[in-house]
């Protein structure tokens, strides 16, 4: 099969976006990939493009990632699961022949220097809807002066094809269905023609342990045991297949013991594609129903969160919500709470709700909490907050401070359907939530066994004391 013409691989696509118009300077050295976002060496559409550009005008690729110690929200624990992920990078990339160069500072600091040291000719990123990553492909576009591709090399479906935001997975859900095999297939692994030659550009040593000393990041502890990188992605992915799959229809929603995935890091990372998990699972010859429960999850739900925050730039905050539960929940402000707790006390699980507190302990301790837990989470946190907006800024903070995975669409979203009604309907009224969804205790302990997950909870709390 011959290799795309430099013209075919410039023409419109739904997953690229001119950033910065143009064709690679024929002067140029080299054509530069900037990962960020997709922190991976494999099944990687950003990196891909960077590599066939390259190919196509017979230069080497090389690839550049900014390690920057403020990240905002970003904890111990989150670094050092990045920098494991980059390890694993730096060796897929070199596979591909591809070397990948990782300099301290901001993506603004970083890579335009970066590009003019080197010589680019073309410069290839990939997109991130959160609002840092608008931040930084704004400044970097603005201080390259080459051109610039970004490449949406994290979604099933491009981002693009849903310019307005979504009201509902059921509007979003007919949407991606008739599309989606036009992009759930496998990703092709191409290999740069060129090598760099001689030494490389200076960079730090890729080693976790080196990276960590250099970043000099505190905050909230690592987790023992929780790894970053493709090749842990690729563990947990085999261990859903062989050992989960088969009943996850019909156990996602149970904590003890875990059912799901358990990839939700590894996809915020970029160490793996959710069309790798997407094929894996299609391919490997589970139930239907499995395979059927799982895509509407990682595709459905996930591009719905990714929406919400691509297209609404309010969507960390309660005004992003939908304008009939910002007037319910005003109607309700003045609703006496039955219990008040202020941000200390929730961050120390100190609440009269023993499953609460389990879950809120889970997230402390282990990096994760799952999905069913989240919900009825968040939603105390309304309940027990004096108002909608402290309860939405407080089920942000925490989630973004202590999950694996913060600082993600998928948190986002999760809180503001919560809290704000988002991606839902109104519900019968009553006090404090108003037409929002309500979740009581009696009701949730009794659809999982919540007395063995709140001893569970307590083992791994009293393993750590």
């Amino acid at each position: 099969m011959s290799e795309p013409s430099l013209e075919r691989l410039l023409a419109p696509h739904p997953r690229v976006r001119e950033a910065r118009p143009g064709a690679p300077d024929p002067e140029g050295r080299c054509v530069v990939y900037w990962m960020q976002r997709a922190q991976r060496g494999v099944d990687n559409p950003a990196l891909n493009m960077a590599i066939a550009v390259a190919n196509a005008i017979g230069r080497p690729a090389i690839a550049v990632f900014s390690l920057t110690a403020n990240y905002p929200g970003a904890q111990r624990r989150h670094y050092r699961f990045l920098v494991e992920g980059l390890a694993d990078a730096a060796e897929d990339l070199g596979r591909r022949n591809v070397r990948l160069v990782v300099r301290l500072g901001t993506p603004e600091e970083v890579v335009p220097a970066f590009a003019e040291e080197v010589g680019a000719a073309f410069v290839v990123g990939d997109e991130n809807p959160v609002r840092v990553g608008r931040v930084w492909r704004e400044a970097v576009a603005r201080d390259l002066e080459v051109p610039f591709r970004v490449v949406d090399a994290d979604v099933v479906v491009p981002t693009s094809l849903f310019p307005k935001e979504e009201y509902a997975a059921r509007t979003i859900r007919p949407k991606i269905h008739r599309v989606w095999g036009d992009f759930l297939k496998p990703i092709p692994e191409i290999r740069a023609k060129h090598a760099w030659p001689g030494d490389p550009p200076c960079g730090e040593q890729i080693d976790p342990d080196a990276l960590m000393k250099k970043l000099r990041v505190g905050g909230v502890a690592e987790v023992p045991g929780y790894v970053g990188g493709t090749r842990e992605a690729m563990r947990r992915l085999k261990r859903f297949l062989d050992e989960r799959l088969g009943r996850y229809a019909e156990d996602r929603n149970e904590p003890t013991p875990y059912c799901t995935t358990e990839l939700s890091a590894h996809l915020h990372f970029g160490h793996i594609s959710p069309t790798t998990v997407a094929l894996a699972a299609r391919e490997g010859g589970g139930p239907r129903e499995g395979i059927d429960a799982l895509l509407e999850e990682l595709i459905v739900r996930r591009e719905l969160a990714i929406n919400f925050v691509a297209r609404n730039p309010d969507y960390d905050a309660l005004s992003g919500c939908p304008e009939w539960a910002l007037k319910t929940l005003a109607a309700h402000a003045d609703d006496p709470r039955p219990f008040v707790y202020d941000p200390e006390e929730l961050e120390r699980a100190e609440t009269h709700d023993p499953l609460w507190n389990a879950a809120q302990k889970e997230m402390v301790l282990t990096g994760r909490m799952h999905n069913y837990l989240r919900m009825y989470w968040a939603k105390k946190i309304l309940e027990w907050s004096p108002t909608a907006e402290r309860a939405f800024a407080a089920a942000v903070e925490l989630n973004d401070r202590y999950e694996m995975d913060g600082r993600d669409p998928n948190g986002y979203a999760g809180v503001a359907w919560a809290i704000g009604g988002k991606h839902d309907r109104p519900w019968p009224e009553r006090p404090i939530f108003g037409t929002v969804r309500f979740m009581s205790y009696e009701s949730t302990r009794k659809k999982f066994d919540s007395a063995g997950y709140i001893k569970r909870v307590g083992s791994i709390e009293r393993g750590r004391a």
